[in-house]
């Protein structure tokens, strides 16, 4: 299993030089890839930006979002555009993940209706392949870069059954959104029935994201940075918050958990922006 490490690009305060400099030493230790998580009303960083910083000052690890909520955005042709930019631009090196999203006030800030959202998704993923396939739209032709040969791998998030469906009809594969590993087995099981549904051959990428807490006081800093981001989550903070894996023995056996239920690659979004972090998370796992 290929482990990654989020960027920290939703921990308030967080410093653009922190960024690069934690993508930089990411790619010094191993990791297999970078990853971001999406909100529109937080203090975090755009994802498809922050990915491009990294994208900057790196030239080998891999640039996931995980995820990006895809209909929120306004229009399928300038994320097919941001996304085929970002691959062009790194070499070929983005995968991009993509969900519905569950956040009424992100669809409200970005002025798109949040009901609807399902249809309008599919119907993004659809427009945005056949972009990436080179299809005309006007007297220039395409909507460019052109990554026709080499288009950016699409990801699906979700636990309903219609996101696996559409990760069948669509993606290349499927990410878990921050649930224990237990669950795991089960949802792949959900993937690879509705990989078969689809006619699909091959196997379909599996990932997940997890979060890790290593320091001097792992529980108070998860409360601080993870447990302040899914305040709007009620209960299922409190969820989150418990699944963290905090010490070094507690993310060694996360990352093992999941390595035995089959994930492809687990993306480890930290607790901290220290850049520090990702040495001893490289120094634990890899």
């Amino acid at each position: 299993m290929d482990v990654a490490i989020g960027l920290p690009t939703t921990i308030p305060g967080v410093q653009g030089r922190e960024l690069t400099e934690w993508a930089r030493r990411a790619e010094a230790a191993g990791f297999s890839s970078l990853g971001t998580l999406d909100r529109m009303v937080y203090p975090n960083y755009e994802s498809l930006v922050a990915l491009g910083a990294a994208a900057a000052v790196t030239e080998r690890i891999g640039l996931v979002t995980a995820i990006a909520i895809l209909p929120m955005r306004q229009n399928a042709a300038l994320a097919a555009k941001q996304a085929a930019t970002l691959q062009s631009l790194s070499g070929g090196r983005f995968v991009f993940g993509v969900a519905v999203g569950g956040r009424p006030d992100d669809f409200e800030a970005a002025g798109v209706p949040f009901e609807g959202r399902g249809r309008r998704f599919e119907e993004m993923l659809d427009d945005m392949k056949r972009i990436w396939a080179g299809e005309e739209r006007g007297f220039a032709g395409g909507v460019g870069p052109d990554v026709s040969d080499n288009a950016p791998p699409l990801i699906i998030g979700g636990q309903i059954d219609a996101a696996f469906r559409r990760a069948a009809e669509y993606g290349d594969g499927w990410i878990a959104g921050g649930g224990p590993p237990e669950g795991y087995p089960a949802a792949m099981e959900r993937l690879d029935a509705a990989w078969r549904e689809a006619g699909r051959e091959g196997e379909p990428r599996r990932m997940s994201l997890t979060y890790f807490s290593l320091g001097d006081d792992p529980d108070s800093q998860a409360r601080r940075t993870i447990g302040h981001y899914y305040t709007f989550a009620g209960d299922y903070a409190d969820m989150i918050l418990a699944g963290v894996a905090k010490g070094e023995d507690g993310v060694k056996d996360r990352v093992r958990a999941f390595e035995e239920a089959g994930c492809d690659e687990l993306i480890m979004f930290p607790s901290s922006p220290n850049p520090e972090q990702v040495d001893r998370l490289a120094a634990v796992v890899l």
